[in-house]
């Protein structure tokens, strides 16, 4: 609690106040009554926060520092602060020490939030020392929990616009992955338009967890590690993010083998047909192409050694240099082919029932694509600007991503035209029109893509993964150069063989394990704890924490993942091979495996965390 030295009175307080805020004569009537209550109430105003400011987003600096020096002025020094004890804290739930649930509405909303939707320090008991909105001291926070790359972000690391979300999707979307997307279901006998209309259907569906998963991270400054916590336990946040991160380490590699396969198939002739390039048993691919993967390995590592705000910076400058590079190919291939009639005379090659059978698995496959950011989107978006920048900027992602697959489905069309035969592979196509400037832009157009989409979708989760792990041994360098050591483990060419694989066993597979992960933290973050996280305990070991449960552990999260995970093991060895024969509904889960375990694992965290929380209201007992 504070105590003030007796010659400080409310008059003080008050005038203080509008030496800041003169225009907030709200916050000065509301604070007048309550500044009469005894001392511990005095307190509880202080922890309000005097600074008021109408784009919080955008705190001025020397604001705080004046009032820092008004404040000091008027108390004499005589101002001292203790730490609250467990009863104290738990005796003032309307001033943001324990559920956050703040009681001036003409501050901040019934959420905690303030109006732009982002935290705002604030000064603590008049000393200088700056506190969060939600009532959370970092110096408090566990060492064992926390280093620079897991605190929340602060008001000037809140650097992301809508434009910069977008940009970010920009340079997502476009690469050699999502070039092959409607293409590949054409292949499998769709109308055009049905590609197309099945992939933005996928991603629209996609955006409402994108959304929702985004929220938390942006309301509270927390990247997904830290939100797990929430749900899974301190400890048992570990689950959740390693299993994220071993994904995110897959793609990874993929997507470094597309960048290397760019580089290799751009040489010239006689270096591509030199022994060199003869296939090791014992590697599964030719030490060029692996001397290749290598050298594009290492590119990207100068720029992820440079941490997110070097990857902000990527994505915002590269995204109108794709855009420009994307055209151009567009506009090449709508001269040589005269039109775009070619693409659009393909009609569907399936019936009704044929169509519904192949559309449903190929949904699943498309929102499987975007889980995984789906799922650690509080890295990005806990350093936008505000909710409404978050909002905005992800709708990006629909609307690129049916542009993209226009642009590829077109181009492959208009191949068989212009060359007599059909190339889906734009790294091929590139090749083949040959010529140095085309060869030059070719090597910067799709290095470029694959660097935006990899560092993006597959380097920030792992990483922050394994912060959360052990913050004093790694900091997000460390964990991204792990990241990529093992993205060379899992070596990428093999999992590449067969494009069938690729599709419904990496992409639908993994999906079984994020559906019901993402299940959980939304049925927590939004049924359990109704949107109110108590941020000091989430970076607390302290046994009477509200997130450590049991043992670090909540044992309902373990027991929902696994019930999510279940319905969809048969499916999967069916597909890899390891079990002959199944059931039919087996298969329909398998095919259906993100909205499954999704809605299974959600669901049954939901049921077991109320039936608790009702028995601890009851008895009083702790949660597991």
């Amino acid at each position: 609690m504070v105590r003030l030295h007796p010659h400080v009175t409310q008059e003080d307080l008050i005038s203080t106040a509008k030496v800041q805020s003169p225009s907030h004569n709200s916050l000065i009537s509301f604070l007048s009554p309550l500044c009469e209550r005894e001392g511990s109430m005095v307190s509880s105003c202080i922890s309000l926060g005097l600074h008021l400011h109408p784009h919080p987003h955008k705190l001025n600096h020397h604001s705080l520092s004046s009032l820092r020096f008004r404040t000091k002025a008027k108390t004499h020094h005589h101002v001292s602060y203790t730490a609250p004890s467990d009863a104290q804290h738990r005796s003032l739930p309307h001033c943001g020490w324990s559920d956050h649930n703040l009681s001036s509405s003409r501050s901040v909303n019934n959420f905690g939030l303030s109006r732009s939707g982002v935290i705002r320090p604030r000064l603590s008991a008049m000393t200088g020392s700056e506190v969060g909105d939600f009532g959370y001291d970092e110096s408090q926070f566990d060492p064992t929990l926390t280093n620079d790359d897991l605190k929340p972000t602060k008001p000037s690391q809140r650097t992301f616009s809508w434009l910069d979300m977008s940009s970010l999707w920009i340079g997502l979307v476009v690469g050699v992955p999502t070039y092959y997307l409607a293409g590949s279901l054409v292949d499998l006998g769709m109308a055009w338009w049905q590609g197309i209309a099945t992939v933005v259907a996928a991603n629209l569906i996609l955006l409402v967890p994108l959304v929702l998963t985004a929220q938390p991270g942006t309301m509270y400054g927390i990247s997904f590690p830290v939100l797990a916590r929430s749900s899974f336990g301190i400890r048992g946040a570990h689950i959740p993010t390693l299993l994220r991160a071993l994904v995110g380490c897959g793609w990874y590699g993929i997507e470094t083998w597309i960048g290397g396969e760019a580089i290799f198939l751009l040489l010239p002739s006689h270096i591509k047909n030199s022994a060199l390039s003869h296939t090791l048993p014992w590697l599964g691919t030719s030490p060029l192409e692996f001397s290749c993967f290598i050298v594009f390995w290492l590119a990207q590592l100068c720029i992820v050694w440079r941490g997110m705000d070097g990857i902000r910076k990527l994505e915002k400058y590269s995204a109108p240099i794709l855009i420009t590079l994307t055209s151009c190919l567009l506009a090449w291939s709508y001269v040589k082919a005269g039109g775009f009639g070619h693409m659009l005379s393909l009609s569907s090659k399936l019936t009704s029932s044929q169509f519904w059978t192949l559309f449903f698995p190929s949904l699943t496959a498309n929102i499987s694509f975007w889980a995984t950011l789906a799922l650690n989107i509080p890295d990005f978006s806990r350093f936008a600007k505000s909710q409404t920048d978050q909002i905005i900027g992800q709708v990006g992602l629909p609307v690129f991503m049916g542009l993209f697959t226009f642009v590829g489905l077109a181009v492959t069309s208009s191949t068989s035209i212009i060359f007599g035969r059909v190339i889906s592979n734009p790294i091929q196509l590139l090749g083949q029109i040959g010529g140095l400037a085309t060869t030059l832009l070719a090597i910067l157009g799709i290095s470029l893509a694959t660097i935006t989409t990899n560092i993006a979708a597959n380097v920030v989760a792992p990483a922050n993964a394994l912060v959360n792990l052990n913050p004093k041994v790694f900091t997000f360098g460390r964990g991204a150069l792990l990241t990529a050591v093992l993205g060379i483990v899992c070596q990428p060419w093999r999992l590449l063989k067969s494009s069938e694989s690729f599709v419904y066993t990496w992409l639908i597979g993994y999906s079984a394990l994020l559906g019901p992960i993402g299940g959980i933290v939304l049925a927590d973050y939004y049924l359990i704890k109704k949107m109110k996280l108590n941020i000091g305990d989430l970076y607390s070991l302290s046994a009477s924490g509200e997130y450590y449960y049991s043992k670090g552990y909540n044992a309902a999260a373990v027991a929902a993942l696994v019930a999510g995970i279940i319905p969809v093991v048969p499916g999967f060895l069916h597909k890899v091979g390891a079990l002959s024969k199944i059931s039919n509904g087996f298969v329909v889960v398998y095919d259906n495996a993100l909205f499954f375990s999704f809605i299974i694992a959600g669901f049954v965290y939901w049921i077991i965390m109320s039936r608790l929380r009702r028995k601890q209201s009851s008895s009083s007992q702790p949660l597991l």
